[in-house]
């Protein structure tokens, strides 16, 4: 029987501890004392969940009520107690429930010191401000148990819930954990992939041959059914099924094979059939009110590319050749991914220009031979966009954090706005340390102004950058500026071309001006058509 107060002297000794191994080493030492029925518990509460991740049950309540007295003579607190609690306040429903919830949490108050107390806020709240991440608790897991890291910590990925890993290894040990599998309507973090210079680069990686499928400019699904329930988690595990009920009758309708989990891409479609900006999708991915309205509105169009779990049987340990396979079963070749299977850098030339030419951002080169790794971020994966250039002058730099303290080395870059300089964006990507040296130099040198963070310089630095995409957004805008059509739009850029600079009044062999694109001309702006990004 654990009790809250032993958890609440936890906290405050790990969080005067000063040292991740000391932390480690306290956590450790308290989950090996704990009772099987403990231990979920525990470490949900160290991790700032009221619930296990698996759980998706919410208190609906702002937080501990305030101004109640505390009587610890009705006894002490166990964990058992709060998780008693915390059901009884998720469960109430129906007319009073409100009032229901702050009863029960009044009378928890009622029974909790002053420390305990403190705690509880701090769980509800979901802020343990203690210097305890999650994955300081999985390590803190392993050495309670006597299991190797790796071992855990790929537990962890499968299951996607550290109580349910904690439990199997405290309880059962390594051998268990070994053997965890997926759980439905539990998100697992996303496989992803690393970025390649090239198709010859991702044919090595893979052994000569790889499957390619088109890298579509959406957004990221997790879909996970059991024949009646749909649930859908977004790339960063936030539930958005309400806000994709098309989906939802997608995955009803036409998907079989359940339990499924299966990996995607949505994107919305404007009038033509041709893919929307990113951002126009998100207004509609994170829509929770009048969703139906939306649907006539801004249709979703589901791409399907992976097979997780089919008729209730993990697949992250097949290859991806036998998990497409289970993906075509389920879908019945529907809602799939346009993909091909190519040995040859110029058959995948020829898919990515099919890819740019239909509106997508480029292709994802996939090994047949790979396993799905959670979270994972290795060769097995790549993807290949084509980059764009252009000539930009440094206006601004703002000071250098971390390794580059000290330095001047997030540019802001400008192009031609008549005869005023208009901001596009920022970078810091593409020089040497060196390169980052040599340009702070340069930049103090052409110092106009400087309010301690950002250093504002003459417009005689000018740099090619590389971009993937032209983004309809207004971060950099001045305030005054933002609701005006004519603003210019902003892009994301990737990198400075590691070239030498030339000064921005240098007039091209031609005698025209300066040689650099304008907003009115080399770049669209913001209300009017324009390309989204290479190949467009």
């Amino acid at each position: 029987m654990a009790l809250l107060s032993d958890l609440a002297t936890l906290r405050e000794r790990v969080a005067r501890s000063p040292g991740r191994l000391e932390k480690r080493r306290l956590v450790a030492e308290y989950l090996r004392g704990l009772a099987r029925e403990d231990v979920a518990r525990a470490v949900s509460y160290l991790s700032g969940r009221v619930f296990p991740a698996s759980d998706a049950r919410v208190l609906n309540v702002r937080g501990l009520p305030r101004d109640v007295e505390s009587s610890p003579e009705s006894g002490p607190l166990t964990l058992g107690d709060v998780a008693d609690a915390f059901e009884a306040v998720a469960g109430a429903g129906g007319s009073g429930a409100r009032r229901a919830r702050e009863t029960r949490l009044a009378e928890l108050t009622g029974r909790a010191s002053g420390a305990e107390q403190d705690l509880l806020r701090r769980i509800i709240g979901g802020e343990m401000r203690m210097g305890l991440s999650e994955g300081l608790v999985l390590e803190a897991i392993g050495e309670a148990a006597g299991v190797e890291l790796p071992v855990v910590r790929r537990a962890a990925l499968v299951t996607g819930d550290l109580a349910a890993v904690a439990t199997l290894a405290l309880g059962e040990g390594a051998s268990a954990l070994l053997a965890a599998r997926p759980r439905l309507f539990v998100p697992l973090l996303p496989m992803l992939a690393e970025i390649a210079g090239g198709f010859e680069e991702a044919l090595a990686a893979h052994g000569g041959t790889s499957a390619l499928d088109y890298k579509y400019d959406g957004a990221r699904i997790q879909l996970h059914s059991d024949g009646m329930r749909v649930a859908i988690w977004s790339r960063r595990l936030s539930d958005v099924t309400r806000s994709l009920p098309d989906i939802v009758d997608i995955a009803r309708r036409d998907l079989g094979r359940a339990p499924f989990i299966l990996d995607g891409e949505v994107m919305a479609l404007d009038s033509a059939g041709r893919p929307l900006p990113f951002q126009e999708l998100m207004r509609r991915f994170r829509r929770v009110h009048d969703v139906e309205a939306a649907l006539g509105a801004m249709p979703l169009v589901l791409h399907l590319f992976d097979c997780l779990m089919a008729e209730g049987r993990s697949c992250l340990d097949e290859p991806y050749a036998r998990r497409w396979e289970a993906l075509e079963g389920v879908t019945g070749g529907r809602w799939l991914a346009e993909r091909a299977i190519i040995s040859s850098a110029v058959d995948g030339e020829a898919f990515l220009g099919r890819a740019l030419e239909a509106g997508h951002e480029g292709v994802m080169a996939k090994d047949l031979r790979s396993s799905y790794e959670p979270g994972g971020r290795k060769k097995r994966w790549f993807k290949l966009k084509t980059a764009r250039t252009v000539d930009c002058v440094i206006v601004a730099a703002d000071r250098g954090s971390g390794r580059r303290v000290g330095w001047l080395s997030n540019y802001h870059l400008a192009v031609r706005d008549g005869l005023d300089w208009a901001e596009v964006g920022k970078t810091f990507k593409g020089f040497t340390d060196q390169e980052f040296r040599d340009m702070t130099e340069r930049l103090q040198a052409l110092a106009t102004a400087d309010d301690g963070y950002t250093v504002r310089v003459r417009p005689e630095v000018v740099v090619e950058v590389e971009y993937n995409e032209i983004r309809r957004i207004s971060v950099f805008e001045p305030p005054a500026e933002r609701d005006k059509v004519s603003g210019p739009c902003w892009k994301t850029w990737d990198s400075l071309k590691r070239r030498p600079m030339r000064a921005a009044g240098r007039r091209d062999p031609r005698g025209r001006g300066p040689a650099l694109p304008s907003a009115a001309s080399g770049l669209p702006r913001c209300g009017r058509p324009g390309p989204r990004r290479a190949g467009r």
